[in-house]
């Protein structure tokens, strides 16, 4: 069984990948995010049926996994990654990394939570087939929105952020309308933060497995404080659940804010259940010329730098043997 989380980040992936890791058949690691960041990278391998152009993408895969922030206790040798695969595709040593990572730590099944794979559904979908299940974890996208100004990655204004959230919540929706109900289950962070073993008993239902009061602790794990002693953005992973984590856009955000994210992705707010603010009630939606867009394009990359230049010298050096790697790989096109 290999189960996809599709969804938006920030929407409290990581803390339940660390409670899917504490079942006995699921081994649910920090991702990587391999389809995310090789996909752009794709042209520059040739034609993967030549030899050494395979080679080099299972190598610069498994340097990834090797270089990510959050250690895998896990050896890749690249001849095994190469047997595994059953096609000469980026799928399929992604899968094969999985497959080895799950074989190591003595589960039958896996978990990737890297929630950008909501973009590479049909990819997906083709290569692993029925085994595939997706876990659509959603969350308040005001609440995410607010996450994101504060984190060091994504987006930094409402109106990029809920660009991005509207998108993918309707990838995500679409793949539950596509696949069979049964390999297709949407759970939202606020249900699971404030009654998470009932979420955890439907979730396991779901999967077929039993559901473990470990699943609860997961914060006293030894991949909890791995994960968190890896960044500063994951150190909440050590605390249980954070019960009232929710709704506080309505206090930490402006209302100027608020109407930029409803304008844009009022429709999938309100489809998810959530009620708008502002937008359709005392406020119409606004419409952004070039002008305002360029503005608002300018504000965001200058947001983006500022967030990058407060990265603690720890988190920084944490994540430059992956930045590193991937500027290497894109380097090869000037210099081939």
């Amino acid at each position: 069984m290999k189960i996809f989380m599709v969804g938006t980040q920030r929407s409290g992936s990581n803390l339940l990948r660390l409670m899917l890791n504490q079942a006995p058949s699921l081994a649910a690691p920090h991702p990587p995010h391999v389809l995310e960041r090789f996909a752009p990278l794709m042209s520059l391998y040739g034609d993967l049926q030549d030899d050494s152009a395979f080679e080099a993408l299972v190598d610069d895969v498994a340097r990834l996994v090797e270089a990510n922030p959050v250690p895998w206790p896990v050896t890749l040798e690249r001849a095994d990654l190469r047997r595994r695969c059953r096609e000469r595709s980026l799928v399929a040593v992604f899968g094969a990394v999985m497959d080895r990572m799950a074989e190591a730590a003595g589960k039958p099944d896996w978990v990737c939570k890297s929630l950008a794979n909501v973009h590479f559904l049909p990819e997906i979908e083709r290569y692993f087939g029925d085994d595939a299940r997706y876990l659509y974890l959603y969350r308040d996208g005001r609440d995410v929105c607010l996450s994101f100004m504060k984190a060091v990655v994504g987006e930094k204004t409402a109106y990029h952020v809920a660009r991005q959230w509207h998108a993918e919540q309707q990838l995500a929706l679409a793949c539950g309308r596509r696949v069979p109900y049964d390999r297709f289950l949407a759970l939202s962070y606020e249900s699971l933060t404030s009654a998470p073993e009932p979420a955890l008993r439907r979730l396991c239902a779901w999967l077929g497995i039993e559901f473990h009061a470990s699943m609860l602790d997961y914060h006293g794990s030894e991949e909890a404080d791995r994960t968190a002693s890896s960044g500063r953005m994951w150190e909440n992973v050590r605390k249980p659940v954070i019960a009232g984590n929710s709704r506080k856009w309505r206090t930490q955000m402006g209302e100027d804010e608020i109407i930029d994210f409803e304008s844009v992705a009022g429709g999938s707010l309100a489809e998810l259940g959530y009620e708008l603010e502002f937008v359709g009630r005392s406020r119409e939606a606004r419409r952004y010329d070039e002008a305002a867009l360029a503005t608002l394009d300018a504000e965001n990359r200058r947001r983006k730098a500022q967030a990058r230049e407060t990265l603690p010298p720890a988190d920084a050096a944490a994540r430059k043997p992956q930045e590193d790697l991937l500027a290497e790989i894109r380097s090869r096109a000037v210099t081939a």
